[in-house]
């Protein structure tokens, strides 16, 4: 419905490269997601904690990184009407407005990349010079 320098705002090659942007991102975390599932169901359960405690930890870091920057072009996309309560940018205030939870919930970001590091790190060669 937004019209910007006369044309609808999906005509604009700056909408539409955000839109790709975040199509991108969101279908990278799915397929991680979808990835890790795989793994879990052909592991046991020490092996899952051995082997996908640290993916696991830089997947949810991702998540949250991902979500901020969707959170983000959303309301830049949807300009005044993202930052009110009703109406069609309801959806995209609400997301801002809760989106920290997912980082402090599950732990937070930095907290799980270091994790994920350190989780690969357990399982370089004695000799490895890093």
């Amino acid at each position: 419905q937004r019209i910007v320098f006369g044309k609808p705002l999906i005509y604009q090659p700056v909408i539409r490269q955000k839109l790709a942007k975040m199509v991108e991102e969101v279908e990278s975390v799915y397929h991680w997601v979808e990835f890790i599932t795989y793994q879990m169901t052909q592991m046991s359960h020490r092996e899952q904690a051995l082997k996908l405690a640290g993916p696991i930890s830089l997947l949810k870091q991702y998540c949250t990184d991902v979500s901020y920057r969707i959170s983000d072009c959303a309301c830049q996309i949807f300009g005044g009407r993202a930052v009110t309560k009703t109406g069609m940018g309801k959806y995209i205030e609400k997301f801002q407005r809760s989106i920290k939870y997912g980082s402090i919930l599950g732990g937070a970001s930095e907290v799980m990349g270091d994790l994920g590091v350190k989780m690969a790190a357990k399982s370089f060669p004695k000799r490895a010079k890093l």
